[in-house]
């Protein structure tokens, strides 16, 4: 499959606008099959309203959105749950959308937490729950997950496995991800291109691409030059199918 030609999503130019004030303006992406997309920005950048603009949440838009699926997973950057309710996993899982027994299981699976599902949603720790709003958005196999700082409220090690977790769905789902996040660290090695946003787009590329430019580096200040340091030391070698560790010349 020649993932050029197999694109899911392209925004072109976009922007909006609330009370006569842009909060993100000349926006352009694409994101194909198989392949993660990551928002990065400041906070107030405009990286949840692209993606709302992304997904057709922001319909009164300057410039295009086409996607080329209907079948979408969405985890936003909050949700309201009445933590009262003994709502179990199971239920949340049925909660808006209809998958069958087997799909919940299967999402359950891949994400990690089969063994939560029949536990109160309130009695989960951050990261169970964060599986479990993953494992919601992936239950009818989208084409296309758009994952809106998925990360929030787990401590760093947590955050690794999530994003380790991201890069296994998007494998093995064959899915493209629009991710939004702040931690440049894991974002660095984890995506296939990235998009820099500061209310319009600042510089966009390869991850190495994007670490180098110089207004990404004026954004983040001492953190970029960190990041980048880290970037190429995870990225001098290769694994070959075997299991040994190639270094790149």
């Amino acid at each position: 499959m020649n993932k050029e030609k197999n694109i899911l999503l392209k925004v072109d130019n976009a922007g909006f606008s609330n009370n006569d004030k842009w909060l993100v303006k000349g926006v352009s992406l694409e994101v194909k099959q198989g392949e993660i997309v990551t928002l990065i920005g400041p906070n107030g950048s405009g990286k949840s309203t692209t993606a709302k603009i992304a997904l057709g949440i922001y319909k009164e838009i300057e410039g295009n959105v086409k996607r080329f699926t209907n079948k979408i997973g969405y985890v936003p950057q909050k949700i309201s749950i009445d933590w009262t309710l003994p709502i179990r996993v199971i239920d949340f899982m049925s909660l808006t959308e209809d998958p069958t027994d087997e799909q919940i299981n299967v999402a359950l699976n891949l994400t990690g937490v089969e063994h939560l599902k029949n536990k109160s949603l309130g009695n989960l720790s951050g990261g169970e729950f964060q599986r479990v709003l993953i494992a919601r958005a992936i239950a009818n196999q989208p084409d296309l997950l758009v994952l809106d700082e998925p990360v929030q409220g787990v401590d760093f090690k947590g955050e690794i496995a999530l994003y380790e977790l991201i890069k296994k769905i998007s494998e093995e789902l064959n899915c493209g991800i629009l991710l939004i996040s702040h931690d440049l660290h894991v974002v660095m090695s984890a995506s296939d291109f990235v998009v820099c946003l500061n209310g319009h787009v600042c510089c966009s590329g390869t991850p190495q691409a994007v670490a180098k430019n110089n207004e990404y580096q004026e954004l983040f200040g001492e953190r970029a030059s960190t990041i980048l340091s880290l970037y190429e030391h995870r990225h001098d070698h290769t694994h070959s199918p075997d299991g040994t560790i190639k270094r790149k010349q």
